[in-house]
């Protein structure tokens, strides 16, 4: 089969109602399928002010917002309408991109019809639950997350410490890498600023410690504040940068009250706000890949990040940053504090990071999803 023989339907339960770096990965792959010839039909949630505009067709997906995080919202499944609709598309591949009721529905859908499924991993899901009080529940997720990615022909996470942890689950036979790329001409040492630092009330010579991300309680923002407010006990001498807004930024806030909020940043203003940091700090434990990671390593920033998937993949320790047990609040400080007392470490574990970043293109790290199609395809004798 011929790229250009590719039909294919994708579900997401957020393709771009609101910004982060799954949506921003769905859309680069649907416009990379696009460019090649494929068909492509996207089935998700909308609301009336997205944060950006869809790539491609998108289709609504009846949804209702989630209780107490009415940002995000929740697919109904797929209704008789969508259902006519995805007849007249005549897919002859499903992508899905969350175990949510809509990736459900589609599984089930494409499985009734005999066409193959391919699911992509952005999301760990079952470690929300220790943020909200439920922890004792994560082994019932795996198990409901295994019977999900179990009826798909095959899974893509994104890093070779997703394959490893999906394997050891036991999620399914097939499981390859789709990887994540990163724009170099946002994404770049040039992009560093000090008159916007300035603008900010952050002195030429000060070490920022920068955060980037959505301000949820999943991206490890208590271990955030905990560190921080450990190097203060230290007196080490930093200046704390929060790039991004969420629903958590006024608790965020009275953790780290002498933290400068540049709130949310994209496009160039983006790269200036990364570049501009001298380390980067990501606690979070949730992560399949680390988008922020690779964005700060090719700003030319080190990265001090938690032992956990995603990051396991991108940081090479005590050479592009370093890499800390999750609860482990002294070693974090340690870290940081390393870079803070010896810029030339800093810089040397920067450059590092930005030469190893060169490597992740979006066009070649998209291909390898196509490829992944076809040769699912191949084997069911499409």
């Amino acid at each position: 089969m011929m790229t250009s023989e590719l039909r294919v339907a994708l579900f997401s339960g957020n393709y771009n109602y609101v910004r982060d770096g799954p949506t921003q990965a769905l859309n680069r792959l649907v416009g990379y399928l696009l460019a090649q010839g494929a068909s492509v039909r996207v089935y998700a949630p909308t609301i009336a002010k997205p944060a950006f505009a869809p790539t491609g067709d998108l289709i609504s997906v009846p949804s209702f917002a989630v209780p107490g995080r009415s940002e995000y919202r929740v697919a109904m499944g797929l209704p008789a309408k969508l259902r006519r609709d995805l007849e007249g598309f005549a897919p002859n591949l499903v992508h899905v991109s969350a175990p949510d009721i809509l990736g459900h529905r589609a599984v089930s859908w494409a499985r009734g019809r005999d066409i193959p499924v391919v699911a992509s991993v952005h999301t760990r899901f079952e470690t929300y639950l220790r943020y909200y009080g439920v922890g004792f529940l994560e082994p019932a997720a795996v198990a409901l997350l295994r019977r999900f990615y179990r009826r798909c022909d095959a899974i893509l996470p994104p890093s070779q410490s997703m394959v490893d942890l999906l394997r050891e689950q036991r999620m399914n036979g097939d499981i390859d890498i789709w990887s994540r790329g990163v724009d170099r001409t946002i994404f770049t040492p040039s992009a560093r600023s000090l008159s916007w630092r300035r603008e900010l009330g952050i002195g030429d010579d000060e070490f920022v410690i920068g955060f980037l991300g959505r301000l949820v309680l999943e991206k490890g923002l208590d271990v955030f504040a905990a560190v921080i407010t450990e190097l203060m006990a230290r007196g080490v001498p930093h200046r704390v940068m929060v790039v991004g807004e969420g629903p958590a930024r006024d608790s965020f806030a009275q953790h780290v009250p002498t933290a400068v909020f540049a709130g949310f940043q994209e496009g160039a203003n983006l790269g200036r706000a990364v570049a501009s940091m001298d380390v980067l700090f990501n606690p979070s434990v949730t992560e399949t890949f680390g988008n922020v990671t690779l964005e700060a390593m090719a700003c030319a920033v080190p990265v001090v990040a938690a032992i956990a998937t995603g990051a396991s993949s991108l940081v090479e320790d005590r050479v592009t940053g370093r890499l800390v047990d999750p609860s482990d609040i002294g070693g974090y400080a340690d870290a940081l504090a390393a870079y803070a007392q010896d810029r030339d470490l800093a810089d040397t574990d920067g450059l590092a990071g930005e030469a190893k970043a060169g490597a992740f293109g979006w066009d070649a790290i998209n291909q390898k999803v196509i490829d992944k199609y076809l040769a699912v395809l191949a084997r069911r004798g499409r």
